[in-house]
């Protein structure tokens, strides 16, 4: 099965996918799935902007409406996470996960899903350790505040994917895991990028749930997006003597590095999406603690 993996879209879905399609024809090959990293910006119309957190002469509508109208099919099984540059007003309305557009699924605020056998886990968002653990309380129309803390990581949702015990193939999160950079060539990093120095020094660069996360799913593969740049780390976890392959990629703009294409073993195609039993019943199991509050989630109270 081979695997197309992009940074952040910035809802430019048709020169991602005109990439991926000079792509096949140089290599004589097909691409069975496109994973996004976040910030994908399913903006499907001009209300749909006031909701996303840029500055003003940045708010454009790019090409995500062309595929949620029907004027543009997708020619890839595409599957996105969110990031801090979304139509969270939309993201929210598929919490749990959905088809954002025909052929382009959303994995939700966390979730897992199949594609084949391949299981591909999430989280969207980025880590703010003021609002970790409240629960999900902004409604739209955002203010200047709440367009913010939408997209914040929330302890519930990492909760339950802590709860994941089959194995993941595939995890992507929008921020790094926080200390992946002791696992790469971060010197290369901070030359590249001398505004991380400090970070990378005192250990502050990324999120601290999707650390844990990788400390407990140890997938083979996990990507990343959020800081434009690429970076590759590789994670020897020493009980399980398993190691997960790193990658973080750039933004689509030219010259950039945005995409990487891996090839893993899989069953025969064809292949599709499909829901994860596993994380079905994590789902159904919390469903009662959802907390839409800004109270944090009583875990105590967990129904078996």
């Amino acid at each position: 099965m081979k695997i197309a993996v992009e940074g952040c879209m910035h809802g430019d879905l048709d020169n991602v996918y005109r990439t991926l399609q000079h792509y096949e024809k140089l290599h004589s090959t097909k691409i069975d799935l496109l994973l996004c990293c976040g910030d994908f910006q399913a903006v499907r119309n001009e209300k749909d902007l006031e909701s996303l957190n840029v500055p003003r002469k940045y708010r454009d509508m790019k090409t995500f409406w062309k595929y949620y109208s029907g004027e543009e099919v997708s020619p890839f099984p595409t599957i996105f996470i969110g990031g801090n540059h979304e139509a969270s007003n939309y993201l929210w309305e598929l919490y749990y996960g959905g088809w954002a557009a025909p052929n382009i699924y959303f994995l939700g605020f966390a979730g897992v899903v199949k594609f084949g056998n391949i299981r591909i886990g999430g989280l969207s968002g980025i880590y703010n350790r003021h609002n970790y653990c409240k629960g999900h309380y902004e409604r739209p129309p955002y203010n200047e505040s709440t367009i913010r803390s939408i997209y914040h990581v929330r302890e519930y949702d990492v909760h339950k994917l802590m709860q994941v015990e089959e194995p993941i193939d595939i995890f992507l999160s929008h921020d790094w895991p926080v200390g992946i950079t002791d696992c790469g060539d971060w010197k290369k990093l901070v030359r590249d990028k001398p505004f991380f120095e400090k970070e990378v020094q005192e250990r502050n660069l990324g999120s601290k749930p999707a650390a844990q996360l990788l400390e407990k799913l140890k997938p083979p593969y996990w990507f990343s997006a959020h800081l434009h740049c690429k970076f590759a780390a590789l994670v020897q976890h020493e009980e399980a003597g398993s190691v997960t392959n790193f990658l973080a990629l750039d933004k689509c703009q030219p010259g950039r590095k945005f995409l990487q294409v891996i090839e893993i073993e899989s069953e025969p195609g064809p292949y599709e999406i499909q829901y994860d039993e596993e994380w079905l019943e994590i789902t159904r199991r919390f469903n009662s603690n959802f907390p839409l509050t800004n109270r944090s989630a009583n875990f105590w109270c967990v129904p078996l």
